[in-house]
């Protein structure tokens, strides 16, 4: 006979129905829903706060920063405080001047302007960006020895329209360069720099050079004093005018020594045949288009330019070889010699005309009088100005110190 089928029971309690155990069952998802949902809740404020507090770290890293760049000591010169602001400005406008004045010989020299200075090496101790280092610290100290000479001696100058035309360039520079004024400032001078934080720069720059020019005026020499300086200095203000022809060595790079001394040999006496040329009546012009190469044979077929002639030449300006020569005392029209260019491998046909002073040159050495008074007037103040690198990175200062111990 088959059993009765009865509700299970646990010991002591009262039997359930299946609905009160569902029931029961979905209460405790509830709740475990609920538990899920809080932990949840707690996670994302934690994330949440993390995530804000990494903001405000970044925020706070980035005003430090900029209040480290543009507040803080970075050097001292003298009793002045320069910023990183203020370094950077200098630093900038020394690179960029060399970069755009010198690029053909710092490019020779190895150097690439679009790669980091830190990894070019200037000596076998410094590198690029050392060098425009010690310019940029120089550069400080000049400016401020002069600006507070100036300031000292109630030297007077107005530089609103300097300062407006310094403006003006730069706005045309950045309307050329394709980008907003205020990016031009960053990538120019440094990455905090505006046109309100750099302005104090630009304005003691202005006085400083106004006052050298000042300076300089005021040590403008007079007549005698450029006259004794010129006689003191004779060869290197002289001119002269000669013509002059080479003859190279035909050997090969490759060549041995002893068939570049026959080269050499043979570049003599084609040499010396010119110059007998010369002094049995044949005109230099027409000599040189006579033993010039074919490719070069047109330069002097032109009848209104003489290329073998150079005129007011300096010493300084003349090839060493044939300059000693030139300026010999007692040196007259109508000379001729072969001389010999042992550094370039060639001979050189030369014929001195003349030599003389240009008056002209009355200013360059009045300028050269003066400029020299004023550079050693600046120098003598400028050390006074005493420089301490307040984060050890001018590397520069410290070899000078090593130097200076030895």
């Amino acid at each position: 006979m088959a059993k009765n089928k009865k509700p299970q029971t646990n010991s002591g309690n009262k039997a359930r129905t299946k609905y009160e155990i569902k029931m029961e069952e979905r209460k405790k998802q509830e709740e475990k829903d609920k538990r899920d949902a809080k932990m949840l809740r707690i996670g994302s404020i934690a994330i949440c706060a993390v995530i804000i507090a990494a903001i405000v770290i970044s925020i706070a890293a980035s005003i430090m920063n900029k209040k480290a760049v543009t507040k803080d000591a970075y050097v001292t010169i003298g009793n002045h405080s320069v910023t990183k602001l203020e370094y950077d400005y200098y630093y900038s406008l020394l690179k960029s001047n060399y970069m755009t004045n010198y690029a053909s010989i710092l490019s020779y020299m190895g150097v690439d302007a679009s790669q980091d200075l830190d990894n070019q090496q200037y000596t076998e101790e410094m590198t690029y960006k050392d060098y425009f280092d010690q310019l940029t610290v120089d550069q400080l100290k000049q400016t401020k020895a002069l600006a507070d000479d100036a300031k000292a001696n109630q030297f007077s100058y107005d530089d609103a329209e300097d300062y407006a035309n310094i403006l003006s360039g730069i706005e045309a520079g950045a309307k050329a360069a394709g980008v907003s004024e205020s990016n031009y400032y960053t990538s120019m001078y440094g990455k905090y720099a505006t046109k309100k934080n750099i302005e104090p720069f630009i304005r003691e720059g202005l006085l400083a050079e106004e006052y050298y020019n000042y300076l300089i005026e005021q040590n403008t020499p007079g007549e005698q004093e450029i006259k004794d300086y010129y006689a003191e200095n004779v060869q290197n203000f002289d001119r002269v005018d000669y013509h002059s022809f080479s003859f190279p060595a035909n050997a090969g790079a490759d060549a041995s020594e002893e068939d570049l001394d026959k080269a050499m040999e043979d570049a003599k006496n084609k040499a010396d045949a010119m110059m007998e040329a010369r002094k049995e009546g044949t005109g230099f012009k027409e000599l040189c288009h006579e033993n010039a190469s074919e490719e070069n044979k047109a330069v002097y077929e032109n009848e209104e330019t003489n290329p073998s002639l150079r005129e007011g030449a300096y010493y300084s300006s003349t090839p060493q070889s044939i300059s000693g020569w030139l300026y010999e005392d007692g040196r007259k029209e109508g000379d001729i010699a072969v001389l010999e260019d042992a550094d370039n491998n060639q001979y050189y046909v030369v014929e001195f005309v003349k030599r003389y002073y240009d008056e002209a040159d009355d200013e360059n050495i009045s300028n050269m009088i003066s400029s020299e008074k004023v550079s050693e007037y600046i120098q003598g103040k400028m050390e006074n100005y005493t420089v301490t690198d307040l984060k050890g990175e001018l590397k520069y200062l410290i070899l000078e110190d090593a130097a200076a111990q030895e």
